[in-house]
């Protein structure tokens, strides 16, 4: 802040603190890594984890420039790519599954996982890797595919973010960042790999990764990865087996990036996923016996450039053109499903965009500077379904088309007028929205949007900071919700009920206001010296406009119709729009760390309901409390630790079937990495997931979550 030094802690929650964690302000737009930081965002050796105070966490994803994530008017999560390494994640979920109010739907089976925010899921969440819109969706299928091998950090912005992303920013921003070689090279190394193997027993998943990276002259970086997963059948907690469940995972990355004329840099991209599957069609609950052999592929190119001068407060650049190629190609093996064996059903989407931001500084006076931050985006969607050799049933043949202008200004204030004391950060910002999806099977969709926001955050001393924020959010229909047509699904009772889907191309875009207020406390030296503690908490307020609705109406056999006469019990599924809609809930994110200890803990509830109806509304989930703590065995290159993530019993339901009782699940976890040799270069990491066995099932998902789970990671790294 201008004109003032402060000592903000430097971990935000759980997702933060490990270690002593570097807080990676190298992040995916500034690729220069703050002078106190070593070899990029990775763990310091054990042996050299002697307390030390820790980096701010730093998120870019939250205003578009770096700003402490502490000092931010929201609510944003920052998880380096130590927290990553130390859970041993198979999947996203594993990565996400502690951050307040981010919950994964949809059962254990990987092919299934959706990410919801603050009761907001499928694209009411945006989804970007290195800058690149994921806007793949489906029923029944994931939301997003990656490999947490190849991540290095993960931001989540939880609440509106429309201002800045557009269509999508109701739930919140979801960003992936993946690795480079700064990750792994210390600045006197120019080359190095690392081998890892592991092994999970609740699925019997084998791991393998090899990773490369280079930097043979100065500013050109060069990574490759490649990572094999073989798993399958998912041990529950209730002692049952989830078949029918086997994974054949390879996944990986190539990047490479080259600064020149000392402010200038370019860099390439290849993120690839391709997982060869076989399980039921719908992969999301128990599964019946309607198998696929589903072949799910997500391969995202990209190329960016950046001019970066600190000395120049006109011109802060960034560039990024992307390409995303997404399939999910089913192959019926057997005829108890909704068609025949044999018979292959697709649904290819795939996105081109183009994203141009600038930042302009001004220093009014000493106490009053400004940054803009302003440009525009296009992204172009389309999806192609198809079943056999004529069209899919639910996945309508559509494109769409959304530009967008965007405008936000980050007003440092110093003790104003010289009366009032402390800082003040003013964040005002507007985006202009307009969007077309077009389909040969139903009118044009056209609309457009404008989202203002304006967050205020006030730091009146060094330990106290108090926060408000009100915006505006929307998100476009899809192409699933204007275009339905086909069966979506039948019953064997008489001649055949059918419940057939019916178009709604008049479908307005969903649209959310949203108040926000809430604080934090932060201080050094509280039980000894160089210690640490900080808290921050947040209550928000979400009023909904035409939000869009799934309905699906059918007559029940032999109480609303007659099963026997043809077509009396048919029904319809169409998607509507509900006119008024409220959502509310609480975050909160402790954390303490000292030379010898860290404790994390965090805090999520949320409600919502129909305000004409008082239906429940949204993807709600039962109050959570997170708790991740730490020992830390320096003497022995290690840390020793325990997770635990409880629930209240979830009954903001509808209908009883809908009921989840409390559960709390606790996880062990270890870390070995020697810093002398002969073994330097070496990693071991040992956890207990569910570590007694807890039979529990997640909201809106049908199946038992994963039982006991022993894993292993064994690295090592060679660099030179």
């Amino acid at each position: 802040m201008a004109g003032k030094k402060h000592w903000w802690i430097r971990c935000a929650g759980v997702a933060a603190c490990i270690f002593g964690s570097v807080a990676h302000a190298q992040t995916a737009r500034e690729h220069q890594a703050p002078a106190a930081a070593t070899q990029g965002s990775q763990l310091r050796p054990a042996t050299e984890v002697e307390y030390r105070k820790i980096l701010d966490t730093i998120s870019v994803t939250a205003t578009r420039n770096p700003i402490k994530s502490f000092e931010y008017p929201g609510m944003v999560s920052v998880i380096g790519r130590e927290e990553i390494q130390t859970r041993q994640p198979s999947t996203p979920d594993d990565v996400l599954k502690f951050v307040p109010n981010v919950e994964f739907t949809g059962g254990p089976r990987r092919t299934g996982e959706a990410p919801s925010i603050r009761g907001f899921s499928g694209p009411d969440v945006i989804v970007i890797f290195d800058g690149a819109r994921q806007n793949f969706g489906s029923a029944h299928d994931g939301r997003f595919f990656i490999d947490p091998s190849l991540l290095k950090q993960v931001e989540v912005l939880r609440g509106p973010a429309s201002s800045l992303y557009g269509s999508g920013g109701t739930g919140g921003v979801i960003e992936f960042r993946t690795i480079d070689a700064a990750d792994f090279l210390a600045p006197n190394e120019t080359i190095g790999a690392t081998v890892s193997a592991g092994y999970q027993t609740v699925n019997r998943e084998r791991l393998g990764t090899f990773t490369g990276y280079a930097k043979p002259i100065d500013g050109l970086d060069f990574v490759g990865s490649v990572t094999k997963r073989d798993s399958g059948s998912i041990e529950l907690g209730d002692g049952n087996e989830l078949s029918n469940t086997d994974d054949d995972i390879i996944a990986g990355l190539a990047k490479a990036s080259f600064k020149f004329a000392d402010h200038h840099r370019i860099e390439g991209s290849f993120i690839s996923f391709n997982n060869d599957a076989q399980e039921p069609n719908n992969g999301q609950g128990t599964g019946g016996n309607d198998i696929v052999d589903k072949e799910i592929g997500s391969n995202t190119f990209r190329a960016a450039y950046s001019y970066k001068n600190p000395d120049d407060n006109l011109f802060d650049l960034d560039l990024v053109t992307y390409y995303t190629d997404f399939q999910a190609d089913e192959l019926r093996l057997d005829a108890l499903g909704a068609g025949p064996a044999g018979e292959l059903l697709k649904r290819d989407v795939n996105t081109v965009g183009i994203r141009l931001d600038n930042r302009s500084r001004l220093t009014i006076s000493d106490s009053i500077a400004t940054t803009f931050t302003y440009g525009g985006e296009f992204y172009r969607d389309e999806q192609d379904g198809a079943a056999g050799s004529g069209e899919r049933d639910g996945v309508p043949d559509a494109d769409a088309n959304f530009y967008g202008f965007f405008a936000q200004a980050e007003v440092t204030i110093s003790e104003p007028f010289g009366v009032v004391p402390g800082d003040f950060l003013i964040i005002p910002g507007v985006r202009y929205d307009d969007y077309k999806t077009t389909s040969s099977l139903a009118d044009d969709n056209n609309e457009s949007e404008v989202s203002p926001r304006v967050g205020v955050s006030y730091l009146p001393t060094d330990w106290l900071m108090v926060f408000a924020n009100y915006a505006h959010a929307f998100r476009a229909p899809t192409f699933d919700e204007l275009f339905l047509t086909g069966t979506h699904f039948q019953i064997p009772i008489g001649p055949g009920i059918v419940n057939r889907f019916v178009s709604n191309p008049n479908l307005k875009p969903q649209k959310t206001r949203t108040v926000e207020f809430g604080g934090g406390l932060t201080f050094d030296d509280v039980v000894e010296s160089r210690d640490q503690f900080q808290v921050k908490a947040s209550h928000f307020r979400i009023w909904g406009d035409d939000f869009i609705d799934l309905s699906v109406n059918q007559p029940a056999p032999f109480v609303d119709c007659n099963p026997f006469i043809p077509g009396n019990c048919d029904g319809t599924t169409t998607s509507q729009n509900v006119p008024n809609a409220k959502l509310w809930g609480t975050e909160v994110e402790a954390s303490y760390e000292s030379f010898r200890f860290l404790v994390a803990v965090g805090f999520s509830t949320i409600d919502g309901k129909n305000e004409d109806t008082g239906e429940k509304l949204g993807v709600l989930t039962p109050d959570q409390v997170t708790v991740n703590t730490g020992l830390k065995l320096p003497e022995i290159d290690s840390i020793l630790g325990w997770r635990m993530l409880a629930a209240s019993k979830f009954d903001k339901v509808n209908t009883p079937a809908d009921e989840r009782d409390g559960y709390a699940v606790h996880d062990l976890y270890f870390t070995w990495q020697p810093s002398d040799r002969p073994l330097k270069g070496l990693r071991v990491d040992l956890g207990v997931d569910n570590a007694f066995d807890k039979a529990y099932s997640r909201v809106f998902t049908g199946a038992t979550e994963a039982g006991r789970n022993f894993k292993a990671l064994i690295s090592y790294s060679l660099k030179w």
